[in-house]
């Protein structure tokens, strides 16, 4: 088969489209044609290099994967079959810990994600696990670009605005840097919820594509680089109820400023760097709560997926491209150019 693989960690020049062994199939497993796989920042920090992280060579990335089973393995259970339409569930656990028992799958001490502890889906065929493939009903409409520009990004905007914030109708949601993949997500997932959503962005251009999306207001933190005092103004001298933000180092203490009492910052990435400075006055005072998560469990998946499959949320995609051009993709990713997923295709 061919793939975008490297063999070893550093800039975007490292990736390399070639020959590759096909994958084995052990017969728990299915063997999927990939038919679009979409890009995540954690592309870029896997193939940069995150320490601790160590990774067989020559890897494979790729975490959203979207394809047709071409074949299962003996133990495959017979509602997988070959030819079925599917989508891949990212997430890896033990299954047996206390956390994967209760249902808590993100948090098994042994959870990794495919793309960044496994081999990937930059690849015309990927072998994974019976219990990560999830079969696209019939009548679900979505193209394979957009089937891969789902899963990741769903559920960690689902898990952390559902479970762990636990956005309800009125609230006042704002959201950090529109345009990724997870903040688009996440505006949707608010506005069913029944929130009214602020974002903020620095191109006028994204403001104006999310407010066709849902959003009610949008900021340009370039040019007004204390975003906290709009957020206030436009709440009447409130604070939101929640913050979503992924930025991190860059972004937090503003962040925490908009906020109203009692409000909720909750957080799945730092993508401007991890060590965010935190007024532990502010925190205690006004009773802020500050909510990590990672990804989601396997029920938290299906249950968002269950409005992708009913057209209430809509996976939006930004540009394709093909797998021998990663580069480029990875390239348009880095710059934060897109709005909506990057997706490339075999």
């Amino acid at each position: 088969m061919k793939a975008t693989v490297f063999h070893e960690h550093g800039p975007v020049d490292v990736l390399k489209y070639e020959d590759s062994p096909d994958p084995e199939v052990k017969e728990g497993q299915v063997l999927i044609d990939v038919k679009a796989v979409a890009l995540n920042h954690l592309d870029l920090f896997v193939r940069g290099g995150i320490p601790g992280l160590t990774l067989d060579m020559p890897h494979i990335l790729g975490s959203d994967i979207s394809g047709m089973i071409k074949e299962i393995g003996s133990k495959v259970p017979s509602n997988l079959q070959p030819g079925q339409r599917v989508v891949i569930d990212p997430g890896m656990s033990c299954g047996v810990c206390d956390y994967c028992v209760r249902g808590e799958e993100s948090l098994c001490a042994q959870y990794g994600i495919v793309g960044e502890h496994s081999r990937g889906g930059y690849a015309d065929l990927f072998a994974v696990e019976a219990q990560n493939v999830i079969p696209v009903p019939e009548h679900v409409e979505l193209s394979f670009e957009q089937l891969a520009a789902t899963p990741l990004t769903f559920m960690t905007a689902w898990r952390m605005l559902m479970p762990k914030a636990k956005a309800k109708p009125g609230d006042d949601v704002l959201i950090i840097g529109i345009g990724g993949g997870v903040a688009l997500a996440a505006l949707q997932i608010a506005k069913v919820a029944g929130a009214r959503v602020i974002v903020t962005s620095s191109s006028d251009e994204k403001l104006e594509k999310a407010q066709d999306l849902g959003a009610t207001m949008g900021i340009n933190h370039k040019k007004n680089p204390d975003y906290h005092k709009e957020v206030w103004n436009l709440t009447n001298k409130r604070g939101v109820d929640i913050v979503v933000d992924s930025v991190g180092e860059a972004t937090w203490e503003r962040s925490l400023r908009s906020l109203t009492k009692g409000g909720r910052l909750v957080t799945c990435g730092a993508t401007s760097g991890p060590k965010a400075m935190t007024n532990v006055s502010l925190v205690f005072w006004k009773q802020l709560e500050i909510l990590g998560s990672t990804m989601a469990s396997r029920s938290e998946l299906r249950d968002v997926l269950k409005l992708v499959w009913n057209s209430r949320l809509t996976p939006v995609v930004d540009t394709v491209f093909p797998l021998s051009k990663a580069k480029e993709a990875h390239t348009r990713l880095a710059k934060g150019e897109q709005f909506g997923k990057i997706v490339l295709t075999p």
